[in-house]
């Protein structure tokens, strides 16, 4: 049977050179109201992106939504596997579609599991819960049609190294997502020196027409219904290559670290979070590869990192919890399954890690 998850990680637990960007990320975005375009700050454009919008809901019951779905998250308790479990789209002339597995091959939760799964616009959705599994819960989301937000992005590209990304504000991060109804951060940064890499993919569906609004529901899903008050992964490459910036790690315009090179705690393997860097490619990988222009981008990256934090990576390495101590004997560049019991980051994308490291080692 096949392990699953909610798209892409795990619960979190609570040194190396500086990585300088050629260009200053700027992340803030108007928390809700309009950035007028003399407010925007010098070296930025005003751009605007749809608020996302959600509607929750628990159980098996059918589910209507008063907007366009276009993706439906599903979380449960008690098993992380899906057997069993399904779900159908209705239209908006309420005809229902066939019934679709929750799929194969995401990344385990702990006592449970979940998925994203895109939902072609549909009018609403029903469920049926995997076998085994309790506290059936689910999320419709609209990252598309929601009201405007204007947000200051870079005019320029941004880099790390000469590697391009797309700052939080350019793929459109609502920053407010962070915080909790009184004002504070659900989730305040915390930097620990690197130590390793994990990679995972995000078990979705491959040849995304709109991957940075598939980011944005990510984001929602991560911040807000998993309560980690963020998305789980450092960087996210999308099928045509493009890297994108994912937790926020400060203002200073260095992605997934602090000015003095420590790496911010992500959310994308559980127990195993402070000072591992996640890198989720968007897409499912168990019957075929990544295009090849994601896989450059992630050997780009990776070679960036891995050279600023003056490790070797083709070695074993012990990683060492730094909040609890607890330790597990991983590759330096590993993926997520070699940290718990889950089908991440797919079959072939798994088997595709020895050569990642053989071409990081040698640039070849």
């Amino acid at each position: 049977m096949t392990r699953r998850a909610v798209i892409g990680a795990a619960g979190a637990v609570a040194a190396g050179a500086v990585i300088t960007p050629t260009v200053m990320a700027t992340t803030g975005d108007s928390g809700g109201a309009d950035t007028k375009a003399e407010d925007t700050e010098p070296g930025t454009t005003t751009e605007t992106f749809p608020r996302t919008r959600s509607e929750a809901a628990t159980g098996e019951a059918p589910v209507e939504a008063a907007f366009p779905i276009g993706y439906v998250g599903v979380r449960w308790g008690g098993t992380d596997e899906a057997t069993g479990g399904g779900i159908r789209l209705t239209d908006a002339d309420g005809g229902q579609g066939a019934w679709r597995s929750l799929g194969d091959g995401g990344c385990s939760v702990a006592n449970g599991g979940g998925v994203l799964i895109a939902a072609d616009q549909a009018a609403g959705y029903e469920l049926r819960a995997p076998d085994g599994a309790t506290g059936l819960r689910s999320l419709a989301l609209d990252t598309l049609h929601g009201p405007d937000r204007k947000v200051a992005v870079p005019s320029d590209p941004t880099r790390v190294r000469g590697v391009q990304y797309l700052t939080r504000a350019a793929w459109g991060a609502d920053e407010s997502l962070r915080f909790k109804a009184d004002g504070t951060e659900n989730s305040p940064t915390a930097f620990y020196p690197f130590q390793t890499i994990t990679v995972h993919h995000t078990a979705m569906a491959n040849d995304d027409p709109d991957p940075a609004a598939t980011v944005r529901a990510i984001y929602q899903l991560h911040a807000v219904t998993n309560d980690w008050g963020d998305i789980g992964y450092h960087f996210l490459i999308d099928e045509e290559g493009r890297i994108y910036e994912g937790r926020y790690s400060g203002d200073d315009g260095l992605p997934a670290h602090d000015a003095d090179g420590k790496v911010v705690t992500a959310f994308h393997v559980g127990g195993f979070n402070s000072g591992n860097l996640g890198i989720a490619l968007l897409g499912t990988f168990t019957e075929q590869g990544p295009k090849e222009a994601a896989r450059a981008a992630l050997t780009r990256l990776v070679k960036v990192l891995v050279r600023q934090h003056g490790v070797d990576p083709q070695a074993r390495v012990t990683y060492t919890n730094p909040v609890n101590g607890t330790q597990k004997e991983v590759a330096e560049i590993s993926g997520h399954r070699d940290w718990m019991a889950t089908e991440c980051p797919g079959e072939v994308m798994y088997a595709e890690l020895e050569r990642l490291r053989t071409a990081v080692a040698t640039g070849r």
